[in-house]
């Protein structure tokens, strides 16, 4: 009898299983779908800092369709238009320190060349040279009279430290740079400098130069990752990330009186940023923790952690304090919320949105949110990967989806909010974006495992993401593709060449093709690196080269046999134009589909709205007709004929 009960229950658990999985299944097809105009009217907008009196807060937004400066009141209402631009780009930095002067910087059209701007009242002035001089921000001085700015003006291979004055905008060299040593930061009372001299992609050597004796002193003993973090308040002493006896990188401090090294925090996954308020009441650290920022700020006189309300059931994941620490903006978002900004009071403990950056014409109960996996690879390897499933997807409703590969060597992908992967996975496809051996955020040991292996254990791991893909009950296994910017658009390529028959399609957003060109091309202002960027990749003047044509997929196209999306920025002072064209030709040759997208306006990265709306607007298309739709279809079809013509043959 109990027997047949519990057969009974079974049999009724099962079929109401079958009922709710049914049940659900319909849910998931009730997913609205959205256009790419409509995901990329989302708004992009993030905060450059209060005024003076806290009454303002300087935003940067591309509302109007590129990024233009705006300000709104701290207590929330409309964004107020400073700029106007309809061509190139504006960014804003910040207010003055002591007045409503704002600093912004612009450069041409996304070649990475910028110069800095002074805007009064209705006035803009430059204040930085404009032929073919690259200028970089550093800084507002203590007493906010000066700030200073890295620039390659006396050479284009070094950016020397300067500091202007914010009176008469008459600028003075500070410190000249050399060799393959890069600026760290400097004291408030200038009598400190940190230099940073790379050895390879992850170690650096650490100096300390005093300003008024000259003396050069190397803080790090041993060889391993160093990276300057900020001064204490007091001045006494530096703070600085290292990863000495440890995988993943932490916080130590070196006193400038006894030359200590002391470890500051015990954390188990790598630091991101490290730094005290205007006034030291506060310390702030940032720590990558799978993928994902995790802020931690503490009162540094009580050592208590502040805590700051939970808005709209979201975590606050960095904070901005204003110069008086009276005030703080907050950034509150996630993978399936964009980031908005709200002003919170330290006295008070309001807080106001400033921002509400979703466009209304979404439903946020439409978007996926990111989910954590590993997997294996082909080694045993453990790789993580962050996962979006589409909310239509089941065993019964099988998708598509897509391998994504961030940018670098040496990037990560995060959890963070994309409105490109959203639309694509909304649109039917899940997206698995690879952290492939040789990301940051998971340890020095497995950053380095691909130095001087790219295009082989690198690319590996991407199929086995694809396997991994393919097990999944809810994907189509025979309707995977790849897709990647920059670093990620070689690795497309390289799949594409290497392992042309894993993936049915891939997507090339401004990717290497050719890392001998690249290497010999790479940007003036990045000689400091080029030596560790020599050592992780190869050297391209010496019998590297013959490795590097071997994993240059410009040289083996006849391998493509899969369609081919391309996009570039004509601009792109990292990635030449050269790249795409020649893939593009090469792979023609082949009689592939080959469709090739290129903006006359941006640099690397497509920052217009009407061209990210172009651009992955036809990653949409071309997937639909290659990997989803007819295309592929057809393209199986002619494949399968000339496989029996060959047979007959």
């Amino acid at each position: 009898m109990k027997k047949i009960g519990i057969l009974i229950l079974s049999l009724l658990l099962f079929y109401g299983c079958k009922e709710a999985k049914k049940e659900e299944s319909a849910q998931t097809k009730k997913v609205k779908q959205y256009s790419v105009a409509q995901f990329m009217d989302n708004e992009n907008a993030f905060a450059n800092g209060y005024s003076s009196d806290n009454a303002k807060v300087l935003m940067t937004s591309n509302r109007s369709g590129i990024y233009n400066m705006y300000e709104i009141a701290a207590t929330g209402g409309e964004l107020i238009p400073l700029t106007k631009s309809d061509s190139a780009s504006v960014f804003g930095i910040s207010y003055f320190p002591k007045d409503d002067r704002i600093l912004f910087r612009m450069d041409g059209n996304g070649d990475e060349i910028f110069k800095l701007f002074v805007m009064d009242d209705d006035s803009v002035k430059r204040v930085t040279p404009a032929e073919n001089v690259r200028v970089v921000f550093r800084g507002w001085s203590k007493d906010g009279t000066k700030f200073y700015f890295g620039s390659n003006e006396r050479d284009p291979q070094f950016m020397d430290h300067y500091e202007m004055n914010t009176e008469d905008f008459s600028s003075k060299l500070i410190h000249k740079l050399e060799s393959n040593i890069n600026f760290g930061d400097m004291s408030d009372d200038g009598k400190y400098i940190t230099l940073i001299e790379a050895i390879n992609t992850n170690d650096s050597n650490l100096y300390l130069l005093n300003t008024e004796t000259n003396e050069k002193k190397k803080i790090n003993s041993v060889q391993s990752s160093n990276t300057h973090l900020d001064f204490a308040p007091d001045g006494k002493s530096l703070y600085f990330s290292t990863d000495v006896d440890s995988e993943n990188s932490y916080v130590a401090n070196y006193n400038f009186e006894t030359e200590e090294i002391t470890r500051v925090t015990d954390n188990e996954w790598d630091i991101l940023g490290f730094y005290f308020s205007h006034n030291g009441t506060y310390q702030i650290l940032d720590t990558n923790v799978d993928a994902k920022t995790v802020t931690k700020i503490t009162e540094v006189a009580t050592g208590k952690e502040v805590t700051f309300p939970d808005i709209d059931g979201k975590e606050v994941n960095g904070a901005n304090f204003s110069r008086d620490e009276k005030m703080a903006l907050l950034f509150v978002g996630d993978s399936a919320h964009p980031t908005n900004v709200y002003s919170y009071s330290m006295e008070t403990k309001k807080h106001h949105q400033l921002t509400d950056v979703l466009n209304p014409d979404i439903d946020p109960e439409d978007l996926v949110k990111a989910e954590v996996v590993r997997f294996k690879s082909f080694d045993g390897l453990e790789i993580p990967a962050i996962y979006y499933q589409p909310k239509q997807a089941s065993a019964e409703n099988k998708v598509p989806a897509i391998v994504l590969v961030h940018g670098g060597p040496g990037g990560q992908s995060r959890q963070n909010f994309s409105a490109t992967t959203q639309y694509i996975v909304n649109n039917g496809y899940a997206v698995l974006a690879v952290n492939n051996r040789g990301s940051s955020g998971y340890g020095k040991t497995f950053f380095k495992m691909d130095d001087q292996n790219h295009g082989d254990k690198d690319l590996k791991d991407c199929i086995a993401g694809k396997d991994w893909l393919a097990a999944q009950e809810v994907i189509d296994a025979d309707k995977i593709g790849i897709m990647g910017g920059s670093y990620g658009g070689y690795m497309t390529m390289a799949a594409l060449t290497y392992a042309p028959e894993e993936f049915k399609v891939g997507v090339n957003i401004y990717g290497v093709t050719n890392w001998i060109r690249t290497l010999k091309s790479i940007p003036p202002w990045w000689a400091s690196f080029k030596d560790a960027l020599y050592l992780e990749l190869g050297d391209p003047n010496t019998e590297d080269s013959i490795r590097l044509r071997e994993i240059s997929p410009l040289f083996h196209t006849e391998n493509v046999t899969k369609p081919l999306l391309v996009l570039q920025g004509a601009q792109d002072p990292r990635v030449l134009q050269a790249e795409s064209d020649e893939i593009v030709e090469g792979v023609r040759k082949n009689g592939v589909p080959v469709e090739y997208v290129l903006f006359e306006d941006e640099g690397h990265g497509f920052v217009k709205k009407e061209n990210q709306i172009e651009a992955y607007g036809k990653i949409k298309e071309f997937l639909d007709t290659y990997l989803k739709g007819e295309g592929a279809s057809k393209m199986d079809e002619e494949k399968m004929k000339d496989l029996e013509l060959k047979a007959e043959k």
